[in-house]
């Protein structure tokens, strides 16, 4: 909030006082407390000034950098990938594109060196690098990008599942919808059939952190199987189940979760009508609920999916 950011940007002003007198000493600060500034702003939709608050951190550990690289290479890499969110928001994309370009560089330069501390940083760069190319039109870019993300992650989450299955499962969703955007839909559905395996999985340990990402994911096997004969009953069994996981939840947490689940039911629709069950259709669309439940849904405009936001336009 706007108390979080006043105390930031007071460090700022702390620091670059100090980094005037010695710069070899407090510069690596200010940096930081730059950084978080445009967190702040970013929260706060001052999407201009945050930008301008990260671009400042990354000239600082530019510098630092080309002095000692193994002290602040991943510093400079990590402010690299909030200059690119910050560029995405502002519809800058293929200068967003570039900036996380630069921290995949340098986290593959790093991972040369050690492999153990900085491969899940490359996998996360990896994984927006494809979200950036998907946004351009680029698909086979970001389909390759993301595929190197998911080998990355599925070779560490074999040594440390409880640390990186969470990650695998959510590239494994980007390859969905990367495949989708090329047409390649059964691979596409493959590949988000794995990603609700590993959410399963995951919401078995710990629900209260992993059932709204497996609803997502079962919600995406019904999409995809959308206009697609063969899968329409297996895409009404997912997003049934679906609504089942999501239902309890934004009972307790409407304004977190209404809108997916509006969104779900959408799809159940669909899928119901291309069944030929007209009549369920109508009655989950008139409702909002699922058959048999008179539960309208809260809320304003349904969300587009994020695998239509991530550019997958659907094929019948």
């Amino acid at each position: 909030g706007e108390e979080g950011l006043a105390a930031v940007e007071e460090a700022v002003a702390v620091y670059r006082r100090l980094a005037e007198a010695t710069p070899a000493a407090y510069l690596p600060a200010l940096a930081a407390s730059l950084n978080n500034v445009s967190i702040h702003l970013g929260e706060l939709g001052r999407r201009e000034e945050g930008l301008a608050a990260v671009e400042e951190a990354v000239a600082i550990r530019r510098r630092l950098a080309e002095a000692s690289p193994a002290a602040y290479l991943p510093d400079l890499a990590m402010s690299l990938n909030n200059v690119s969110g910050r560029l995405g928001a502002l519809g800058r994309r293929e200068e967003g594109l570039a900036a996380v370009e630069e921290a995949v560089a340098v986290y593959r330069r790093l991972a040369e060196a050690n492999p153990a501390a900085y491969l899940p940083a490359l996998a996360g760069s990896l994984n927006n690098v494809s979200v950036r190319l998907g946004a351009l039109g680029r698909r086979e870019e970001g389909l390759a990008a993301v595929e190197e993300a998911v080998a990355i992650r599925r070779q560490l989450a074999e040594v440390n599942p409880a640390a990186y299955l969470p990650a695998l499962a959510g590239s494994l969703n980007n390859v969905s919808v990367r495949l989708g955007a090329l047409g390649r839909g059964e691979e596409g559905l493959a590949a988000v059939e794995e990603a609700v395996a590993v959410y399963r999985r995951l919401a078995e340990v710990n629900p209260a952190a992993y059932l709204p990402d497996l609803a997502n994911s079962l919600w995406a096997v019904g999409w995809v199987c959308v206009g697609q004969r063969s899968q329409l009953a297996r895409g009404l069994a997912a997003v049934e189940e679906a609504v089942a996981i999501l239902t309890p939840l934004a009972a307790r947490l409407p304004a977190a979760h209404d809108g997916s689940l509006a969104a779900m039911r959408a799809t159940m629709a669909d899928l119901l009508d291309q069944l030929g069950r007209t009549d369920d259709a109508e009655q989950v669309r008139q409702r909002g609920g699922v058959v048999g439940d008179s539960a309208p849904p809260r809320g304003g405009r349904r969300p587009k999916p994020w695998w239509r936001r991530a550019g997958w336009t659907r094929r019948r």
